[in-house]
């Protein structure tokens, strides 16, 4: 690690979970009280509106009903077009410069992508289907021709295929691989931040993100998680109990994700605004300065949904940020785009590569008449093995383990009966990311390939 304690600047990366749009009826919105609170309310309007002004006996918990349903919360972004009229208000010139950093920047979003893709029931109305998400605000952020991030999103699908609902099992099925296969060979894409779903990290998780993706900004470690919320406290959901909270981006341990370690990937803590638990406050921006005064360095971050108004957030942390900046002129603040910032703060610079570390080619076994790929890097991938996807003629995504030849440098995969015939192979994608979480992708078509073979 570079020295990162001359630089007392912090580094402000906004998530947003790019979702889409969100539909929840008013007997839905009752459902989720009872989910979360055990309380069973006749829906209807005038009760909810009760309920926000905290004039029904709760038996204690008005309060926390009431910021469960607030109006600024339930007032959902329900389509694609209230989406975009809020995205093209924020993404102005106008709206992102309105407040400069340090450094004279504007505003600068991390838009952490989803794809809502096997479930069978859909009450909320989710856009549900691979890249539909990826490619909308990957557009967005091309057309304005901003410094924004596109980043990586996941939700493990229930166990009775509801998209409205939450788990914490990644290997419940394979659409995870899934996801990232067609994002490699149909998008030329692949992730090197990561934020996870209802902020829940499990063993399975935290051994997956080890494997391919260094960066990672779930830590929503916070005084701020009520008990009486049924889906997130006492450990359910998101459990950062044991995280650090002093805004450090630390190395998780092998056995626990909220314990520092010697894991190649890093954690960053991220609180919330716009929501109902884990939110950010002024003192905790303080923090965040008076960190980066004594040590250098400092990430400090918040996440909202594109589904409410992400605009208020951004103004609401502006308050708190002008507030405390004043007290702190030896201490810069900067808007940032996560990978940079993990960078910043982990490396102490930013120096994007200058070329494509992964290298791929088809070769002929030598004992047979068998394929092989040849997979080699240039420099140590961040994990033991790149991803290795395979689309094969009938449109079939497929993800399968290398063999290893020089850990963290080479690696081989034969096509033959106890893999893929390669008069079966379409497309083969291969991604890793370097040790800096600079992603490194190669497509071969199988006429690519079969080039290469005969070069």
């Amino acid at each position: 690690m570079g020295d990162t304690s001359s630089d007392h600047t912090v580094y402000i990366v906004h998530c947003t979970d790019a979702e889409g749009p969100l539909h929840e009826s008013l007997e839905a919105t009752f459902e989720r009280l009872h989910e979360i609170f055990d309380l069973e309310i006749s829906p209807s309007q005038e009760t909810l509106r009760k309920l926000q002004r905290c004039e029904i006996d709760l038996g204690g918990l008005e309060k926390d009903v009431a910021r469960v349903v607030h109006p600024d919360l339930i007032d959902y972004n329900n389509t694609w077009d209230k989406i975009d009229a809020m995205l093209e208000r924020i993404m102005s010139k106008r709206f992102r410069e309105a407040m400069p950093d340090s450094e004279g920047g504007g505003w600068v979003y991390n838009w952490f992508c989803v794809d809502h893709v096997g479930y069978t029931i859909n009450p909320r109305r989710k856009d549900c289907g691979y890249h539909n998400i990826f490619d909308h605000y990957r557009r967005v952020v091309e057309k304005a021709d901003a410094p924004d991030g596109v980043h990586f999103h996941f939700h493990p699908s229930h166990p009775m295929r509801a998209s409205h609902r939450s788990a914490t099992f990644y290997f419940h099925d394979l659409k995870l691989f899934q996801i990232l296969a067609r994002r490699i060979i149909d998008r030329g894409w692949f992730p090197s931040v990561h934020r996870a779903g209802f902020q829940a990290e499990r063993p399975d998780s935290h051994w997956l993100l080890e494997q391919w993706i260094p960066f990672d900004i779930s830590n929503m470690s916070s005084e701020d998680i009520p008990l009486s919320q049924l889906d997130f406290g006492g450990g359910v959901s998101g459990d950062w109990r044991r995280a650090p909270n002093d805004w450090v981006v630390y190395r998780p341990h092998h056995d626990d994700y909220q314990v520092p370690g010697d894991c190649r990937r890093y954690i960053a803590r991220c609180l919330n605004l716009g929501t109902r638990l884990g939110l950010l406050n002024e003192a905790e921006v303080r923090r965040a300065f008076d960190r980066a005064r004594r040590e250098g360095a400092t990430l400090l971050s918040f996440a909202d949904h594109d589904f409410r108004d992400v605009g208020k957030n951004v103004l609401e942390f502006q308050r708190m940020l002008a507030s405390v900046a004043t007290d702190y002129p030896d201490v810069g603040f900067r808007y940032c785009e996560a990978r940079e910032a993990f960078n910043k703060v982990i490396f102490g610079d930013y120096k994007p590569p200058e070329r494509n570390i992964l290298n791929a080619r088809v070769d002929s076994d030598a004992r047979s008449t068998r394929k092989r790929l040849i997979i080699e890097c240039s420099e140590s991938s961040f994990g033991p093995q790149p991803f290795l996807a395979i689309r094969t003629r009938s449109g079939a995504y497929h993800h399968d383990n290398l063999d290893f030849q020089e850990s963290f440098r080479s690696w081989t995969y034969l096509f033959h009966a106890d893999t893929f015939d390669w008069d079966d192979v379409d497309h083969i994608g291969i991604a890793t990311n370097d040790r800096r979480g600079f992603p490194h992708v190669v497509c071969l078509s199988r006429s690519e390939a079969e080039e290469s073979t005969m070069r």
